[in-house]
C-alpha cells in the first residue's frame, strides 16, 4: 500500500527530499509540502516538475501554507493529506510541534536534528535528553514510529558507527566524526544552510564525550588536520554537535568527538560577529526604541544559502574513523561519502550540502514505508540496521566507501 508523505520545511534540504520523494512516488504516493511561505513551497513543486522527477508521472505533489508551531493546524494538513509519513526538515524549532502533531495523528516521524530553543544555546548535555527523549513512552504508547537525525550529520553517520559494531570492529574506543566542505561557492562569504541555526551550533560551549564523561572546550580551540579521500589535506576544529549526544549514550566507553572543516575566512568573519556581539540570540533595543534579535539582523544580510547552488563546485567528503580491536589487535575503519555539488544540482537544483542532508531522511521513509525501519518507537538511526539504509543511499546517490586499516576495501551491504 502506498504511504502519502508530508515534507515540512521549504529550504535547500526540503528541495532536495521533494525531488527524492518524487523520483520513488510509486512507492510512497502522494507527496506534500508545507511551510509558512507557501511560495517556496510552490518553487521546489515547480523545480520537481520542470527537472521531470516524477516517477509516476501524473502522480500528486502539492504545496500548502502551514506554520509548523501551531499543532492543531498542522493535526488538520496531517488528516487532511491523509500523510503517513511525516519528514521535518524545517527549522529544529518546531520539532516537537510537529512531534506532537504526529503523536495526535498516528502518522511516522522523522526529523534531521536534535530541537531547540530559540532562546537557549547549548543547553545540558545531552541534548537529546532535554527534548525528544523525554517523549519515548508517549511515542511507543501512540505506536508510532519516530526516527531522529535521520540526515547525514547526524544521521548518517550514526550508522557508520553502527555498521563499524556490526561489521568491523569486536571493541569501539572511538568514533572521530569528520565533515569536510572542499566546495567554492564564489560569495565572499555565506553559510550552507540556514545562516541562524549554522552560527547557533558554533557560538556556545563546544561539548565532546571523552574519557568517560562530558569535556568542554571552545570553539577552534582544538584544531586537527586531516588526510581524507578524494578532498586531500584539510584543517577542522572540534565542534560540538548533535550526534555525540546520541552516540555517547551507545558508546559510553569511547572517544566520542565531531570535527567540522572550517576556512580561514569563516574563522575570521565568525570570530568579529560574535565579539561585537552580533550572534546573540537575545533581543536588543536599537537608539530608535526598535526590537531587534541582532543574529536574525545577521541572517538577513547574508545571501540565502538555496542561492548558492547554481555556482557552486567541488566536492564534500563527510566520514567516521573508528578505532577499536579486532581480534584482540588494533584496529581502525573510516566509513566516508564523497559528493559533488555541480552533480548535485544538475540534479535536483539543490548544492552539495542540502544534498547529503535531503537524501537520507528520504530514505529513511522508504523503510518505514516497506516495513523494514517501521519500529513504532522513537529511535536514532544507530539504534536501527545500517545495511538497508546505506545500501538504499548508494542507489540513491550516496555511496558507502570504507578504508580498513589505511586501506581502501570492498563493501558488502546485502542484508
Amino acid at each position: 500500500m502506498k504511504k502519502n508523505v508530508l515534507i515540512i520545511g521549504a529550504g535547500g534540504v526540503a528541495q532536495v527530499a521533494a525531488h527524492k520523494c518524487a523520483q520513488a512516488n510509486d512507492r510512497f504516493g502522494e507527496i506534500h509540502i508545507a511551510s509558512r511561505t507557501v511560495e517556496k513551497c510552490d518553487a521546489i513543486v515547480a523545480s520537481v516538475r520542470e527537472k521531470g522527477a516524477m516517477k509516476v508521472k501524473d502522480g500528486v505533489i502539492a504545496a500548502h501554507r502551514l506554520d509548523a508551531l501551531d499543532i492543531p493546524a498542522t493535526v488538520a494538513l496531517i488528516r487532511k493529506v491523509e500523510a503517513a509519513i511525516v519528514i521535518n526538515v524545517g527549522s529544529a524549532f518546531v520539532n516537537m510541534s510537529v512531534l506532537s502533531a504526529c503523536i495526535e495523528t498516528g502518522a511516522a516521524y522523522i526529523d534531521t536534528a536534535i530541537h531547540e530553543d530559540p532562546l537557549k544555546i547549548c543547553e545540558t548535555p545531552p541534548w537529546y535528553g532535554n527534548y525528544e527523549w523525554r517523549r519515548r513512552e508517549e511515542v511507543a504508547k501512540a505506536g508510532i514510529t519516530a526516527i531522529l537525525g535521520a540526515g547525514f550529520d547526524p544521521g548518517v553517520v550514526n550508522a557508520y558507527a553502527r555498521l563499524a559494531e556490526d561489521e568491523y570492529l569486536d571493541e569501539i574506543t572511538a568514533v572521530d566524526i569528520v565533515d569536510v566542505n572542499a566546495g567554492s561557492h564564489g560569495k565572499w562569504f555565506a553559510t550552507n544552510f540556514d545562516p541562524e541555526i549554522n552560527f547557533r551550533e558554533f557560538t556556545g560551549v563546544v561539548y565532546s564525550w571523552q574519557k568517560g564523561a562530558w569535556q568542554t572546550n571552545q570553539m577552534f580551540e582544538v584544531p586537527r588536520e586531516w588526510d581524507l579521500p578524494v578532498v586531500g589535506k584539510r584543517p577542522t576544529y572540534m565542534t560540538g554537535h548533535d550526534e555525540i549526544h546520541s552516540l555517547s549514550a551507545r558508546y559510553p566507553q569511547a572517544d566520542v568527538r565531531f570535527w567540522m572543516g572550517f576556512g580561514e575566512r569563516y574563522v575570521q568573519v565568525f570570530t568579529v560577529l560574535k565579539n561585537l556581539g552580533l550572534l546573540s540570540e537575545q533581543p536588543i533595543l536599537t537608539a530608535e526604541g526598535q526590537e531587534v534579535v541582532p543574529l536574525k539582523v545577521v541572517k538577513a544580510c547574508l545571501p540565502n544559502p538555496a542561492e548558492l547552488a547554481p555556482e557552486y563546485e567541488g566536492k564534500t567528503c563527510i566520514g567516521d574513523l573508528v578505532k577499536g580491536k579486532k581480534d584482540g589487535r588494533d584496529a581502525e575503519v573510516f566509513i566516508y561519502n564523497v559528493a559533488d555539488h555541480k552533480d548535485a544540482f544538475n540534479e535536483v537544483g539543490s548544492q552539495g550540502i542540502s544534498y547529503t542532508a535531503g537524501v537520507p531522511p528520504v530514505a529513511a521513509a522508504l523503510l518505514i514505508a516497506d516495513g523494514t525501519w517501521d519500529v513504532k518507537k522513537m529511535v536514532n538511526v544507530e539504534d536501527l540496521p545500517p545495511k538497508p539504509f546505506l545500501d538504499l543511499l548508494g542507489k540513491m546517490g550516496l555511496p558507502t566507501q570504507v578504508k580498513v586499516n589505511g586501506e581502501e576495501a570492498a563493501i558488502d551491504l546485502a542484508a
